[in-house]
């Protein structure tokens, strides 16, 4: 192939490319083709509810008054039938025909979640998650039956209705139908069901122009789905606290799906305003608050699931958020109350819509951060300290993932963590290591210089002589601090990340069955305080190896320079994490005894490799040195000089 033959390739193949970007649609085309088909949806589902509603008002004839004079005309009373629309009317307003009805279920399954939606308040009526079960292996239901209340509250002829009080009229989709009222939706599919809640017409019929709207769209692979809410027609009709403004109510007592509650990420109300700080109510008393914020979305957060109600290109106004525990729970898997009351705007009764959308899902990180809305800042990471957060979001999650992508165990996933982890920090392992080898050579001069100095009085004198000796020989002593401070961000994400990663719930290692809950070996016959009724191994284990960590931390130190009760101190912390630890996530307690063995294995190889009568020699030999002062101590020394220079006499 020629140079001729390749530039005319070139060519064609620019050209090619120019005509499809000249010829494609422009982005105000493309968004005029959306509204355009979003329209044509509209109006095909307008006609399908219209036709709907013909058969809703066909159904309800004869009404049962017509019923009773057929089948007794000689007692036909006109006013005994206005006389039962006047009572409905009194206490539903214009939608005295929805105030009573018959509760019937529509069932949404998709891959991943199955769900009821109610016609008694078209709301969500309970949400089941497929892939994970409760920690006794029961379907986990994230609320069910009772347990919810989902509705806006609104003026009808001077009545106050709540929609959560009364009857839909709902309309499945043509497809998607697997059975009677039943739903169900797969992969990169999606499927829509309406819900209506009419005004009356007449004493005996809905008024098809006049309603609220749910549309709710399910997709086949999602923990997320659309809500819309369409006002039509109701001008009129109702009236609201506030202009244009709904006022939404929603409760729900969450249920209990773990065995145990963690008190660094427990239950509580999660919250975005609308300059995207996310903020929560406290997670281990009763909190409530009410405020001015606006608010981008609100979850309903539990250790390792969420229901969140995001409001798109709006948001929700005048905030009140509480949560309570109940003195009486209903049930025996009662968790907590969550309350909520939101305003929401919906820019006029008469034709508006306010576009919502729902998270029932699991507290995954990569999933909620996909979603970009910042739903991941309920896992607590470490989020107020922002070193804490990035080695959790970049070097931990990533890792921890890629290793659980193989299908491993994730006792063993932890312990290639760990050493990967160690590997890393084996740098700074190995210089806090040579750090106090240098200070324990030294230790013999340092004791000649406690001789020298024995008095209390003279603890100033001993102090400057002793740091005297490590500037002549070169020693640094805060040198061995500063890797162990560079360790600790780590050590603390760690803590923040085994008990809040939902890839360890319900997953065994050894004897622990579930690692992100305790390990227990042994029930005791009384609950003894700050410990706990059981024995937990792998913390038992955690705190024996600290405790050898310890002392041999100890045997190497190369003075007694500590503080009077140190070295008490730091025995009884792990005996202080034996009972904090002892109700925590076994994974946690199992990462920390890893830790441990694994830095006893590198102590041993640095020790070998660490010849400390060489370094005693090299430090004789730097004391040998001329040192030279730096242009910071020389004007301190010459400003000490001039301030203790005699005045001139007059």
């Amino acid at each position: 192939m020629n140079r001729n033959t390749i530039l005319g390739l070139v060519l064609i193949f620019a050209i090619f490319i120019g005509w499809s970007y000249w010829m494609s649609p422009s982005e105000e085309e493309l968004e005029q083709q959306r509204q355009e088909q979003q329209e044509q949806l509209d109006r095909e589902r307008e006609k399908h509810v219209k036709d709907s509603i013909k058969d809703i008002n066909r159904v309800q004839q004869p009404t049962a008054l017509e019923q009773q004079a057929l089948a007794e005309p000689e007692e036909f009373n006109i006013g005994d039938s206005t006389s039962d629309y006047s009572q409905l009317r009194n206490t539903y307003g214009g939608f005295a025909l929805s105030g009573e009805g018959k509760d019937e279920f529509i069932t949404i399954e998709n891959d991943v979640m199955k769900m009821l939606i109610s016609t008694r308040g078209g709301r969500i009526f309970s949400v089941e998650l497929k892939n994970y079960k409760t920690y006794d292996s029961l379907p986990l239901i994230l609320f069910n039956a009772d347990s919810a209340r989902f509705g806006y509250n609104f003026y009808s002829q001077s009545i106050h209705l709540n929609t959560s009080d009364l009857y839909f009229q709902s309309f499945l989709p043509e497809t998607h139908i697997i059975g009677d009222k039943s739903i169900r939706v797969s992969g990169d599919d999606s499927t829509q069901v309406v819900l209506r809640l009419f005004a009356d017409a007449s004493p005996d019929a809905l008024n098809p122009e006049k309603y609220f709207e749910y549309v709710y769209t399910i997709y086949g692979d999602q923990y997320m789905l659309d809500y819309s809410l369409h006002l039509k027609g109701l001008g009129n009709d109702i009236s609201a606290r506030i202009p244009s403004i709904l006022e939404l109510d929603w409760v729900t007592f969450l249920r209990r799906q773990e065995k145990t509650q963690d008190r660094m990420s427990g239950t509580t109300i999660y919250f975005r305003a609308n300059d995207n700080e996310v903020d929560y109510l406290s997670e281990s008393d009763e909190d409530e608050k009410s405020f001015n914020d606006k608010l981008q979305w609100v979850s309903l957060k539990q250790r390792f699931f969420t229901s969140t109600l995001i409001i798109d290109n709006e948001h929700f106004d005048n905030p009140q958020l509480a949560h309570s525990t109940a003195e009486n729970p209903y049930s025996g898997r009662y968790l907590k109350t969550m309350m909520a009351t939101l305003d929401v705007p919906v820019g006029g009764f008469n034709d508006s819509r306010t576009d919502f959308r729902f998270y029932f899902g699991p507290n995954d990180y990569n999933i909620m951060r996909s979603y970009k809305l910042e739903l991941e800042r309920q896992i607590p990471l470490g989020w107020s300290f922002f070193l804490l957060q990035w080695i959790n979001r970049y070097a931990v999650i990533p890792v921890f993932a890629w290793l659980g992508s193989y299908g491993m165990n994730y006792g063993i996933v932890i312990l290639l963590l760990t050493i990967m982890l160690k590997i890393v920090l084996f740098p700074i392992a190995y210089k806090t290591y040579r750090s106090t080898a240098k200070m324990r050579v030294l230790k013999p001069e340092i004791d000649e210089i406690s001789k020298k100095f024995p008095k209390k009085e003279d603890a100033m004198k001993k102090q400057q002589a002793t740091m005297g000796l490590y500037k002549k020989a070169g020693v640094n002593p805060m040198a061995g601090c500063v890797p162990m401070l560079l360790q600790f961000p780590i050590l603390i994400a760690m803590f923040r990340f085994f008990p809040s990663s939902i890839e360890l719930r319900q997953q065994s290692f050894l004897w622990a069955h579930d690692l992100s809950s305790y390990d227990s070996i042994a029930s005791l016959p009384w609950d003894i305080p700050f410990y706990g009724d059981h024995v937990s191994l792998f913390t038992l284990l955690m705190t024996v190896s600290t405790i050898l960590y310890t002392w041999m931390n100890n045997q190497m130190m190369s003075s007694t320079q500590q503080m009077p009760g140190m070295k008490t101190m730091m025995y009884l912390m792990p005996l202080m994490f034996l009972g904090l630890f002892n109700n925590y996530a076994s994974g946690l307690s199992y990462y920390y005894l890893l830790a441990n063995v694994i830095t006893f294995a590198q102590m041993f190889v640095i020790r070998k490799t660490i010849n400390e009568d060489k370094i005693y020699q090299k430090l004789q030999e730097y004391k040998k040195k001329p040192k030279k002062q730096s242009s910071f101590q020389k004007r301190l020394e010459d400003a000490a000089k001039k301030r203790n220079k005699p005045g001139k006499k007059k």
